[in-house]
């Protein structure tokens, strides 16, 4: 348990992300009278909970992995997850599905992964074995060492060099899996994941490959209620421990003199404060909130992840057969993903990850019905400038006809709720700069120190926590953000 502050010390954190409420956390567990704000009528940022004609959507992520680094924001103040939050266990972890009609149930069990790569490429089992073996290098490495370690100096990267660069963390996440497998849908089925933290698996770095024994090591994981249980848990212990959230209450200026932050401005109201931290988004943080446009224009400059196009819908009907995660593959993989990443219109076809969580929690849905989400990866705006507002519904329909073609028959007939929400929202309702989903794109060079530090190297009491700083997006990253985040303003604050 982290010791108490002996002097009386206030923070602000802007966003009540689930890096926000991770971080908030940590800093009233250590004494520091910590006051979230949140520009939404609702916590969670991403993490936001639609709910509509008696079912409840999630709004972003849906995948917990790495249980342990939640739990042990209950440990601070000596208390068990399990007090306010329930978490389950998901089998397969994912269930992914190709148009020639392959699937592969992918989780945590060697002999089932085994007999389902040598049904598709014999030769590929032992290249398997190899492959995990070096994912769990990496994780050992780039999580387990580096992930939670804020890196303010170039010297700090230096000094992670040699063990980064003898895992080749400048080749791709593709590149490292095609060393291994030579099977082009097993390729697909081991470098996808990159692309659930914004990542392009042919630029992402080959760290990013820890995500693969990330999973194996601690499973996926669902909290029953969804991911906004998880978020009313985070809330509800911040508050226990004394912390307070003030709701559709946007920051719109943060106050500074010389090197230091006075104040934030919420609601037309001054709020004084010793230390800042922002989970908003790094170039609305400095663009708007700070008012340094040369410092948001460069970091607008970065490559930004892709964004994401999200159908929440509701059923009539159960659909058992269905899996809680299922990654639909379209016809083309790479050539979709430079389309994702670099055209400047949308392409013909998708990929699709489809959420169906009442197949673990019917309490999602009303009495004899079903929950989904489906999600396609589309380009952001300033790769594609497309009117959402117009091709929005159009995409919609393609997607739903293709699912009800493909996956799930009577979809049109049974539909009862739909939404959608489109890269317009993630910048608007978000502030997400050109509508990106992940914040900045996790490539090597833009990755560790490259990134927005974990505090500013200019302004002494700002920090920044969540997806845009170290060591990233993912529920993982951004908890982890906060863990490296609030070491800081804890050591400042004593």
């Amino acid at each position: 348990m982290t010791p108490d502050i002996s002097a009386p010390r206030t923070a602000a954190v802007i966003g009540a992300g689930l890096g926000g409420l991770a971080l908030a956390i940590r800093l009233q567990s250590a004494g520091i009278q910590t006051t979230v704000f949140e520009k939404r009528d609702k916590p969670g940022g991403r993490a936001y909970v639609y709910e509509q004609d008696g079912f409840t959507f999630d709004a972003g992520p849906t995948v917990i992995t790495d249980p342990d680094c939640l739990m042990r924001l209950w440990q601070l103040s000596g208390r068990r997850i399990e007090e306010h939050v329930d978490l389950i266990p998901i089998s397969p972890f994912y269930r992914l599905c190709w148009e020639d009609g392959t699937v592969f149930d992918y989780a945590d069990d060697q002999d089932a992964i085994d007999r389902q790569i040598a049904a598709l490429s014999p030769r590929d089992v032992a290249g398997y074995r190899r492959f995990l073996a070096y994912s769990q290098d990496v994780y050992r490495e780039g999580y387990e060492k580096l992930g939670t370690v804020p890196f303010l100096s170039f010297s700090s990267m230096i000094k992670a060099a040699p063990q980064l660069a003898r895992l080749q963390s400048w080749r791709s996440v593709y590149g490292k899996v095609s060393d291994y497998i030579e099977d082009e849908r097993l390729r697909q089925a081991f470098s996808f994941h990159s692309l659930l933290v914004g990542g392009n698996p042919f630029a992402t770095s080959a760290i990013y490959t820890l995500i693969h024994a990330l999973e194996r090591k601690g499973g996926v994981w669902f909290a029953r209620g969804g991911t906004g249980a998880l978020v009313a848990g985070m809330v509800q212990l911040f508050e226990e421990l004394g912390g307070t959230i003030h709701l559709s209450s946007p920051v719109e200026q943060i106050e500074k003199e010389g090197r230091r932050v006075t104040a934030i401005h919420a609601r037309d109201a001054r709020h004084p404060v010793d230390m800042v931290a922002s989970n908003a988004d790094v170039v609305h943080t400095y663009g708007e909130l700070l008012g340094d446009r040369p410092r948001a224009d460069a970091l607008g400059a970065k490559r930004h992840s892709m964004s994401l196009f999200v159908i929440y819908f509701g059923l009539k009907g159960e659909r058992p057969d269905l899996a809680h995660h299922m990654v639909l593959f379209g016809p083309r993989y790479r050539e979709l993903i430079a389309d994702i990443f670099n055209a400047p219109e949308l392409a013909d076809d998708f990929s699709l990850y489809l959420h169906a969580p009442s197949v673990t929690d019917p309490s999602l849905a009303p009495p004899g019905h079903s929950a989904y989400y489906v999600l396609s990866p589309v380009p952001h705006l300033g790769t594609a400038d497309i009117d959402w507002e117009t091709a929005g519904p159009a995409y919609r329909d393609r997607i739903l006809d293709y699912l009800d073609d493909r996956y799930i028959p009577g979809l049109k007939r049974d539909l009862v709720t739909c939404r959608h929400f489109t890269p317009f929202d993630f910048r608007d309702e978000l502030n997400a700069h050109v509508g990106s989903a992940f914040s900045i794109e996790p490539i090597l060079t833009q990755s560790a120190w490259f990134r927005p530090h974990n505090r500013d190297d200019r302004i002494e009491n700002l920090y920044i926590v969540g997806a845009g700083t170290h060591p990233g997006a993912g529920i993982p990253g951004v908890v982890g953000s906060a863990e490296a985040t609030a070491g800081l303003m804890i050591g400042d604050a004593a």
